[in-house]
């Protein structure tokens, strides 16, 4: 073991999950209790919860003095809460686990050793998706395909959240200013020395998934948009074609005039034209939309969250 390597925070955004704090914290234990010579924070970010989920952290807080409780004045994302949990982190690692405990615990002392042998980054990497619906398992490999196609920072397919960060991956991540967040690009941006792990992913604990199709799409938009500028080439390459085919049907219309004599245009013909070049003006209006949108909030520079209240358990010197 590398000396210097002494302790880990695990970081779990809470939000509406009343239902499986106590399986949470019964299955986080286990692993945990199996590294005596690591000393573990348990960081729980409740993310704006409006059940019981804030009430049962702080009750676990009091019996088990690993739990850390930072409670957020209101609902702000996984990504900010996931983020808050970093800032505030101590641990020579970090882990961020999902609380639905589909990210299995019971990889956490696989991940320790990969670390504890040089790695500074230990992703683990789902080896099948069958908790997922068929459109969603295609959707998510189309979004990893078209990403990594178009971005210079390339994304491992079927690795969330789930992974190890050593304490020079953390203090990088924490230097990032940038407000609007997309983690797993930010992860990949950041580099450092990698290992893969691969795990089998449970059935979902309790609950169901929060991320509907449209916030699934919203979010793909975000990575995109966060870590390319292809969709703006991509606007200026379809205008550029759509005038060079214009000026082709210019000069057909004007030869087929001076050799026919005019003609009545049809119909039918100048509305398609319309239509299309309308539509190709305002998909090029909304790509440029969503650069500017960004660039609106990252000006305001507001935080990504704010703590209404933090319930501290110092780590053991």
């Amino acid at each position: 073991m590398l000396p210097e390597h002494k302790s880990v925070s695990i970081i779990v955004p809470f939000y509406n999950e009343a239902d499986g704090v106590g399986e949470f914290y019964k299955a986080i234990c286990a692993p945990l209790n199996r590294l005596p010579d690591i000393r573990f924070e348990i960081i729980c970010v409740d993310d704006g919860s409006r059940d019981g989920t804030l009430t049962q952290l702080l009750a676990l807080a009091k019996e088990d003095s690993r739990i850390r409780v930072v409670e957020l004045s209101r609902n702000f994302g996984k990504e900010s809460a996931l983020t808050a949990g970093l800032d505030v982190a101590e641990g020579d690692a970090v882990i961020p686990i999902d609380a639905d405990l589909q990210h299995p615990p019971d990889l956490i002392p696989d991940m320790i050793n990969a670390w504890q042998q040089g790695a500074e980054m230990v992703l683990a990497r789902r080896t099948d998706r069958k908790a997922d619906s068929l459109l969603r398992r295609k959707m998510t490999n189309l979004f990893y395909l078209l990403h990594n196609s178009i971005s210079d920072i390339i994304i491992p397919s079927d690795v969330g959240d789930f992974r190890l960060l050593d304490r020079s991956v953390v203090e990088a991540l924490k230097a990032l200013p940038e407000r609007q967040r997309f983690m797993k690009g930010l992860f990949a941006w950041v580099g450092f020395k990698t290992v893969t792990l691969d795990y089998s992913v449970a059935s979902r604990a309790h609950g169901a998934s929060r991320f509907s199709g449209w916030k699934l799409w919203n979010f793909a938009l975000e990575g995109i948009t966060s870590f390319s500028t292809a969709p703006l080439k991509l606007s200026t390459y379809i205008g550029a074609v759509g005038a060079l085919c214009t000026l082709s049907y210019a000069a057909y219309v004007i030869a087929k005039t001076l050799i026919y004599g005019v003609e009545v245009p049809g119909y039918a013909s100048i509305l398609v034209a319309i239509l299309f070049f309308g539509s190709v003006q305002l998909l090029s209006i909304g790509i440029l939309g969503e650069y500017l949108g960004r660039i609106y909030m990252e000006t305001k520079q507001r935080p990504n969250y704010i703590i209404r209240k933090q319930h501290p358990a110092q780590m053991e010197p």
